[in-house]
């Protein structure tokens, strides 16, 4: 505890897409501050999209009261603020302007006399907080993420409740796949990681699951649907995670957002695929996109006591001068990892995982 006395006003901020768990964290970290340290909290607003233009507010204990249970984050995020990497103005052809506004936000860190930020967020805030901290702003980080795609920990918080919503929405589609004897295509998030599709489609007992990790024949997709269809099972469920890509092929893009640092939205591949297998086999598809509703609403439990253990093991790390690291979890304990190993990186699903063997193990195909 020697180093408790250097910090006495910490930052807080959430960064990328919204996830369940912000809130916990947020909550978290605000009441071990004040309860058990007595230091300032400030909630930056929208990511580092507050640290750039200097949207900052104090957090007291009213403010974080009654929101453990809440979806969203109330400081609000944007995934479009990366201080290194920053769109600024426009072109004459319309087109953003980047340049780097890091020393901006050093001002203003400076200028609210902060000692510490503690960044929530996935992979591109991790890599904000890696920049940052090169530049003299300490940060400790928190994973967040739907996809469960952070290098350096297990889990994310943010996923078992994603898991959990595409595997009620796949439980619901199985019924109306068997009535109307279809093959049925459920599209979920992820990016080029294939955790949350491989983990639902698992759950849910889907038959055909296509995660980035491995391309696809669809020849053989098709073929799987038609030897169901032959052999009395009138119907198929495939998960597709919207990262997955054919042989040869190359991932379906659905727009480009030029302002963004991560410019690339994926989406659209279940429908590609839907459409291959009817003409291949004539079979009748529909397809299902869940899009935002992985994102949205309460936390399931275990996430609201993960972000709990994350909040508080972020703000200890914090007042023990362990700074520029990340939390995360290994073999079920909390740990810290540095932030600069986390940055630039994605954790994809391993073709030797435990997940992929018992998926294999009960039949379903992986598209190969």
């Amino acid at each position: 505890m020697a180093e408790t006395c250097k910090i006495k006003r910490i930052g807080v901020l959430t960064g990328g897409g919204d996830c369940p768990g912000l809130n916990a964290v947020i909550r978290a970290v605000t009441k071990t501050a004040l309860f058990q340290y007595n230091l300032e909290v400030w909630g930056i607003e929208d990511g580092y999209l507050g640290l750039i233009r200097n949207r900052m507010r104090r957090l007291a204990r009213d403010d974080v009261s009654n929101i453990l249970t809440a979806g969203g984050t109330i400081l609000g995020t944007s995934n479009k603020a990366n201080p290194s990497h920053f769109s600024t103005e426009k072109d004459e052809a319309g087109n953003p302007v980047f340049e780097d506004v890091t020393a901006r936000c050093l001002e203003h860190f400076k200028e609210r006399k902060l000692d510490l930020l503690i960044c929530i967020g996935g992979d591109g805030t991790m890599s904000g907080a890696s920049g940052l901290a090169a530049c003299g702003i300490p940060c400790v980080g928190v994973p967040k993420t739907i996809d469960n795609d952070l290098m350096g920990t297990e889990t994310t918080f943010g996923f078992q409740t994603a898991v959990q919503v595409a595997t009620d929405a796949l439980d619901r589609i199985h019924t109306t796949a068997s009535s109307h004897h279809r093959v049925m295509l459920v599209e979920t998030m992820g990016r080029n990681a294939g955790w949350l599709a491989l983990h639902s489609g698992v759950a849910s007992g889907a038959d055909i699951i296509l995660v980035p990790e491995v391309s696809f024949d669809i020849d053989k997709v098709a073929g799987v649907c038609e030897q169901r269809s032959c052999y009395g099972k009138a119907f198929t469920i495939i998960v597709v995670s919207e990262g997955a890509k054919p042989l040869g092929g190359d991932v379906v893009v659905n727009r480009i957002i030029k302002d963004s640092p991560d410019p690339i939205r994926l989406g659209g591949i279940s429908q590609v695929v839907a459409d291959q297998i009817t003409e291949k086999t004539g079979l009748e598809t529909r397809t299902t996109i869940l899009g935002h509703v992985q994102r949205g609403g309460t936390p399931c439990a275990y996430d609201r006591v993960l972000a709990t253990m994350f909040g508080h093991a972020a703000l200890e790390l914090a007042v023990q001068g362990q700074w520029n690291r990340m939390v995360a979890m290994q073999k079920g304990r909390i740990v810290s990892v540095p932030i600069e190993e986390v940055a630039n990186r994605q954790r994809l699903v391993a073709m030797d995982h435990p997940l992929v063997a018992a998926a294999r193990g009960v039949g379903t195909f992986l598209g190969d």
